[in-house]
């Protein structure tokens, strides 16, 4: 048997080996395709429906072949629940684009002290 100080080192040499195996097997052509990094699907949209089921709208493929499915997900499955086709986003509505927050507010605290409700 070894003697203590060297199976020491051997077993830090090992540890320390591992992160660096993986950082290179990321790095190669056959670590790429093991990572779910691949640039072909996206999430789109996810609404909870209670704590353990939702509704998640993921884009697959790229260019022509895009499609949007619309998954049902629980804590055992994921059912397909409907096929689209992929939709452009609607820019996100302004109430007051030209009005900043502060004069809003200064507004709205105004008002309330002339109903007499003062705070």
């Amino acid at each position: 048997m070894a003697p203590t100080g060297l199976s020491l080192l051997w077993f830090i040499a090992v540890l320390a080996l591992i992160p660096l195996a993986l950082w290179l097997l990321k790095r190669s052509p056959y670590g790429a395709t093991l990572g779910a990094a691949t640039g072909v699907t996206r999430v789109i949209a996810t609404m909870p429906l209670s704590p353990g089921q939702r509704i998640v709208t993921v884009e697959i493929g790229s260019g022509e072949a895009r499609q949007w499915l619309v998954l049902g997900v629980t804590q055992q499955h994921i059912t397909p629940l409907h096929t689209l086709a992929p939709q452009e986003f609607p820019a996100a509505p302004t109430l007051h684009p030209d009005v900043p927050f502060a004069s809003l507010l200064h507004r709205l605290r105004h008002k309330r002290s002339g109903d007499g409700m003062e705070s």
